[in-house]
C-alpha cells in the first residue's frame, strides 16, 4: 500500500521526477581542468596560499638552515638522531628552497596573476561604459531627496539638468546627462573607481614584490667575512668564511674590489650613569680598490653606513677583540702565530676564546678559555671584566692535546673545541692549574709540550657582503601596496542620478538620489553636500530649497503624509500625487 502512495506521489510531481531520471553530465578532462584554474584563480584561494606562505616560513626560524651556516646543521643531526634525519628527508633545513614551499610560492604567484588579469579587463571595460541608467524610482534609493527651483528663477527643466551636471563633474563624478530636450531629462553620474584601481594595485604590487624576492633569490649572494686589523679581503669565493649564493648566480659576477681594515674605533658612553659603558659609535677605517689597478681610497664603515662597491654592499655587523698568539710546540718550532678571533658574551666584551693548533708537533695541541679586555678579581679570587674597554686585558686558557679530529675531512665548528677525545693539560681543577697571561706574557705547557704566549691585542670587525637584485623593487612595489589599498580603504565607489521636470504653475522640480557599491557610511554626508551645492547653483534661499530628504536609516521611520508645496511633482498638466517630477510611476 506504501509502495502505491509512493508511485502516486512521484507521478502526480512532474519536477520531482524529472530530477530524479535526470543524470549530471562528466566533467571530462578539459572541465577538470577548467574547474581546477577557477578554484586556483579566485580571491579566496590567493588569500590562503598568502596564509599558507607564512605559515610555511615558520619552520626556517625554528630549524637551523643548511645555507646560513652547515656545521650547525650537521651538528643538529648528530645531537638528534631520533629525528634529525627525517627533518632532512622534509628539506627543513633548507626550508626557503625546499620544493614544498617553492610550490606554494609559484601557485600564489599564479593565483594572484589569475586574479588581477580578469579584474584589471573588468575595471577597464567598467570606466569605459556610461553609468547607469536612471532608475524609474529614484525614491527607493538609500539616499534620496527633492528641490524646488521657483518658477521666477527662470530655470528650465533642462537647464537645472546641465547645472547639475556641472556640479557633479566639479566634484569628480563621471556624468552623462540624457533626454536633456525631452520633458523629463536626467543624469547619470559615478565615481571611485580609484576604490578599485586601489585594489588592482595592492594585488599587483603584491605580485611585484613576489617577482622582486625571485630576482633577489635567483641572482644575489650573500658572504661574511672577519677582519682583524690590517688584514685585507680580496671579493673571491675563496675570501669569504662562508658564501650562499642565489640558485643562477655565477662568481664571474663578483665585483674585483678589495678592502683593508685599517684601524676599529669603538667609543662608549663614559658620561651617563645609567647607560654607562655601553657603546655609542663603531667606526672601521679601511683603504679600498675599486679593481685591482684601481688607485687606493680611504673610506670609513659605519653601523647603517655600508659601503658600495657596484651593487655589492658591505655592512658592519659585529666585532670583538682578537689576542694575538703565539704557539711553540714540543720541538721549539712556531706551530702558530696571530691574531685569535674571540666571540663577545656580554655587554664588557667578556669573550670566548678557542684556538687549534693541528701544526704542533710531537702533538696536536688545542687551547679554550675566555678573554677579559679589563680583568678583575671578586673576593672569591674570579676573574671577571668590569668595562668593555681593554684598560686591564687578560688571557685565562685551558690547553689539551691529542688528535683535534681536523685530517679526517668531517667540517667542524672552529669556535668549538671538541675535547672528547683530548688530554688536558691545563685547567684549573688540575695541580698544574690554568694559563693566565697579560699582553707580552708566556707560559710554558707541562711535559714539555711547548709554550704560549700572548703577543698583543688588536679588534675585528664581522662584515655581510651581499647583492640583492629586486631589492630596489621591493621597496616601490612595497609603497605602491601600501597606497593601493589605503586607495581601496578610504576611497568609495558612488552613483548619483538626478531627474528634473516643469510643474504647471512653472516651478522646477528636482529629486535626487544616491547609491554606494558596497558599505559607505559616508553616503549621508555626500547626500546632504550635493544637495548643498545643487542649492547653490541654482541660487535657492532656505525656504526654496526646502524640499525633503530622506537617508536610508531614517526611511524605516518615515509614516505618510499629506502632499506639500516642495514635495516632487509630476511634470505633466495634472497634478495627483507627489511621485517626483514625471509624476506617478510604475515600478520598473
Amino acid at each position: 500500500m506504501s509502495e502505491r502512495v509512493n508511485v502516486d506521489k512521484k507521478s502526480s510531481d512532474p519536477v520531482a521526477a524529472a530530477k530524479a531520471e535526470a543524470t549530471l553530465p562528466a566533467l571530462g578532462p578539459i572541465g577538470m581542468l577548467r574547474w581546477a584554474w577557477t578554484q586556483l584563480t579566485s580571491m579566496r584561494t590567493a588569500l590562503f596560499l598568502l596564509l599558507l606562505l607564512a605559515v610555511a616560513a615558520v619552520p626556517g626560524s625554528l630549524f637551523p638552515q643548511r645555507p646560513a651556516n652547515p656545521s650547525v646543521v650537521t651538528q643538529y643531526i648528530k645531537d638528534n638522531p631520533n629525528y634529525g634525519k627525517l627533518l632532512d628527508t622534509l628539506q627543513l633545513y633548507d626550508v626557503y628552497s625546499s620544493a614544498w614551499f617553492s610550490a606554494i610560492y609559484l601557485l600564489l604567484f599564479i593565483s594572484l596573476i589569475g586574479c588581477v588579469v580578469p579584474r584589471a579587463i573588468a575595471h577597464y571595460k567598467a570606466m569605459r561604459s556610461q553609468p547607469p541608467r536612471t532608475p524609474k524610482r529614484l525614491s527607493r534609493l538609500p539616499e534620496y531627496g527633492t528641490l524646488v527651483i521657483p518658477a521666477d528663477a527662470g530655470i528650465p527643466a533642462s537647464e537645472a539638468i546641465t547645472g547639475a551636471a556641472g556640479v557633479l563633474k566639479k566634484r569628480g563624478y563621471r556624468v552623462e546627462v540624457r533626454d536633456s530636450g525631452g520633458g523629463r531629462p536626467s543624469l547619470g553620474a559615478e565615481r571611485g573607481f580609484l576604490k578599485e584601481l586601489g585594489n588592482l594595485l595592492f594585488h599587483v604590487s603584491l605580485i611585484g614584490v613576489l617577482v622582486c624576492v625571485a630576482i633577489g633569490g635567483l641572482f644575489g649572494f650573500r658572504g661574511q667575512k672577519i677582519l682583524v686589523e690590517g688584514d685585507t679581503f680580496v671579493n673571491t669565493l675563496v675570501g669569504y668564511d662562508n658564501f650562499s649564493p642565489g640558485t643562477n648566480f655565477q662568481p664571474s659576477w663578483l665585483e674585483p674590489f678589495t678592502i683593508t681594515l685599517d684601524k676599529f674605533e669603538v667609543r662608549f658612553d663614559r658620561e651617563s650613569t645609567r647607560q654607562f659603558g655601553q657603546p655609542i659609535d663603531f667606526t672601521a677605517r679601511m683603504t679600498t680598490r675599486e679593481g685591482p689597478g684601481a688607485a687606493p681610497e680611504s673610506k670609513v664603515l659605519k653601523v647603517n653606513e655600508p659601503l658600495y662597491f657596484g651593487e655589492a654592499g658591505i655592512f658592519l655587523v659585529g666585532n670583538g677583540y682578537a689576542p694575538v698568539i703565539t704557539v711553540r710546540d714540543g720541538n721549539g718550532d712556531t706551530a702558530f702565530s696571530g691574531p685569535v678571533v674571540s666571540i663577545p658574551n656580554d655587554a664588557v666584551y667578556t669573550s670566548s676564546v678557542v684556538l687549534k693548533v693541528p701544526d704542533a708537533r710531537p702533538q696536536q695541541l688545542g687551547f679554550a678559555g675566555f678573554f677579559l679586555p679589563s680583568a678583575v678579581k671578586n673576593d672569591q679570587g674570579v676573574s671577571y671584566s668590569f668595562d668593555p674597554d681593554p684598560f686591564n686585558p687578560q688571557l685565562s686558557l685551558n690547553s689539551y692535546m691529542g688528535d683535534l679530529g681536523l685530517d679526517g675531512g668531517v667540517p667542524q665548528n672552529v669556535y668549538n673545541l671538541d675535547v672528547s677525545n683530548l688530554t688536558q693539560l691545563n685547567g684549573r681543577e688540575l695541580p698544574a692549574g690554568g694559563i693566565t697571561l697579560s699582553p707580552g706574557g708566556t707560559y710554558t705547557l707541562p711535559d714539555g709540550k711547548g709554550t704560549v704566549s700572548f703577543d698583543g691585542l688588536k679588534r675585528y670587525v664581522g662584515v655581510d657582503i651581499r647583492t640583492t637584485p629586486g631589492q630596489s623593487g621591493v621597496l616601490v612595489f612595497s609603497l605602491l601596496a601600501v597606497a593601493g589599498l589605503m586607495l581601496s580603504l578610504y576611497v568609495n565607489r558612488r552613483r548619483v542620478w538626478v531627474r528634473t521636470g516643469t510643474h504647471e504653475d512653472g516651478r522646477t522640480m528636482v529629486e535626487y538620489g544616491l547609491l554606494a557599491r558596497g558599505e559607505d557610511h559616508r553616503l549621508a554626508g555626500e547626500a546632504e553636500a550635493v544637495r548643498k551645492l545643487l542649492s547653490a547653483e541654482w541660487q535657492l534661499t532656505a525656504d526654496a530649497a526646502a524640499g525633503h530628504h530622506v537617508s536610508g536609516r531614517s526611511r524605516s521611520q518615515q509614516t505618510p503624509s499629506s502632499p506639500r508645496d516642495n514635495d516632487p511633482v509630476p511634470a505633466t498638466t495634472s497634478v495627483s500625487t507627489p511621485a517626483g517630477p514625471s509624476g506617478p510611476e510604475k515600478d520598473q
